[in-house]
């Protein structure tokens, strides 16, 4: 790819050509915050490329609260001690805005591969977790600009050296840079590599020949405009939803009219003695995984008033409350409901040796979402397979991923109601949205069935919980946890 960078032509005023360019950009943002249409412009390339000038060029002509320019360092160790995309979605513009990332994720691929000496292994997953990054944002309406600033190594080794002439330039010329221009044909290897295996369809690369500084600014404005209007212009097509059980290691569950829960009783003597020796081992177990530096997501989602609240209760008991943070998911504020539906979820993904625990989850875009009409259909119908994307990446990052559906029947639910309605202290935990959303059981049942069906994989199953019985619930709640703890903890001996 690097070698099919095409340069300047003759007779062409690409400074004439550059400023026309410019004031039609700078037209375009104005329809980009009319359209919602959000914009990440990526620039990578060799060191001494130009990435720094050519960013000051494009964003002179925009107004500066449009954009957010962004330089990614490499990681730090705080940012170490979460999964690998989490910075990056973080950083994720609002609908209409734009973000120009000096770097960007790419520094976690060629440039790691070789001087963080990656495994193959690693680096594969690396690239398929970019990529699915970038598949998701643009099937959520993003447009992503790639760009690759070329030159050679003898241009390169040249700019350096005019760099270093002068003191106020010098500092920007370090020993890395110049180790990387020595063994500039490594790095040209697997930059190919990279770029090759991460020139999507939906988000291609640019490759600008950078040695001839007014060429490639103008080739940088040229590609802005045609990007922006097309994506401007563009009808929203949604893609046909993927078939997830090809595409992910299934684990069969039945339906929830199949799950009994008759008999799933306990007597209170029993489970406050259970309960102790519960919460015991827990406890220990979380001190166990905060040494082997494993993070763990425990997700809740189930029927209202079925005991979501005393199980997370009965969880959180048993843990060191600095390890551990209990989040709350209500209906997505302005700012969640600006970005990508994601984004709120992985903002709040536990550092290594943590526990995060989700009181509903990103769930609700199959559920609530869907049967409410807040989302079109085929937006909905897509979020099965980024679900399953978004707990693989966090598995392949070493998160445990623990997911129940607390079950309860229909009468034992409006039993839960009348005892809510008629207890002062418990009064607001009942709303209108309640009473709404159990009038669209059945629908809520079928929705349910094929969520979990197409959400259950063997990296991050359902636990379906029968919970009738409250305090055969809590148990079961606790010993799930035990024991996916326990199991994880024997692979890390």
């Amino acid at each position: 790819m690097l070698n099919k960078a095409r340069g300047p032509e003759k007779g062409v005023d690409y400074k004439t050509r550059t400023n026309e360019l410019r004031q039609t950009l700078s037209a375009l943002q104005l329809k980009m915050k009319e359209k919602q249409l959000p914009a990440i412009v990526v620039f990578e390339g060799w060191g001494a490329s130009g990435k720094g000038t050519l960013i000051a060029d494009m964003i002179k002509m925009l107004d500066p609260r449009f954009f957010k320019v962004t330089s990614t360092l490499p990681a730090n160790e705080q940012e170490r001690r979460y999964p690998l995309m989490k910075r990056f979605f973080e950083g994720i513009p609002e609908y209409g805005k734009l973000s120009v990332m000096d770097r960007s994720w790419y520094q976690e691929l060629a440039v790691a591969k070789i001087e963080e000496d990656l495994s193959r292994k690693e680096y594969d997953r690396r690239i398929n977790a970019v990529n699915t990054f970038e598949r998701q944002l643009t099937d959520d309406g993003y447009l992503i600009v790639k760009l690759f600033l070329h030159i050679s190594a003898a241009e390169q080794k040249k700019r350096f050296e005019k760099l270093e002439e002068k003191s106020s330039t010098r500092w920007r010329v370090t020993d890395k840079d110049r180790k990387r221009n020595k063994h500039y044909d490594e790095y040209y290897e697997q930059m190919e590599d990279m770029l090759k295996r991460t020139n999507t369809e939906i988000c291609p690369w640019n490759i600008i020949n950078a040695e001839d500084k007014q060429f490639a600014r103008c080739r940088l404005f040229e590609i802005l405009v045609e990007s922006i209007s097309a994506a401007l212009e563009a009808d929203t097509i949604y893609p046909p939803e993927a078939d997830v059980t090809r595409l992910f290691g299934m684990k069969p569950t039945p339906k929830l009219s199949e799950v009994e829960l008759t008999g799933k009783t306990v007597e209170r003597e029993v489970y406050e003695e259970k309960l102790k020796e519960a919460q015991s081992r827990l406890a220990k177990l979380h001190g166990k995984i905060y040494k082997k530096k494993i993070p763990v997501v425990i997700a809740f989602e189930g029927w209202d008033a079925a005991g979501k609240g005393g199980a997370i209760k009965r969880v959180g008991a048993a843990l060191d409350p600095r390890g551990y943070e209990a989040v709350p998911v209500a209906a997505p504020d302005a700012r969640e409901k600006a970005r990508h539906y994601l984004w709120r979820f992985w903002t709040r993904l536990p550092k290594d040796g943590h526990i995060t625990i989700f009181d509903r989850t990103w769930y609700g875009r199959v559920m609530v979402e869907r049967l409410e009409g807040f989302t079109p259909p085929e937006r909905c119908a897509m979020a099965y397979r980024e679900i399953d994307e978004f707990e693989k990446e966090l598995t392949d990052c070493g998160v445990v991923v623990i997911k129940f559906w607390m079950q309860i029947d229909k009468d034992e639910q409006l039993k839960r109601f009348n005892d809510r309605m008629n207890t002062p202290e418990k009064r607001w935990k009942i709303t209108d949205e309640d009473w709404r959303n159990r009038e669209k059981w059945d629908q809520y049942e079928a929705a349910i069935d094929e969520m979990i069906s197409k959400t259950s994989t063997v990296y991050a199953p359902w636990t379906i919980v029968e919970g009738n019985d409250k305090l055969y619930a809590r148990l079961k709640v606790l010993e799930t946890v035990i024991g996916r703890l326990e199991k994880e903890l024997k692979k890390h001996c």
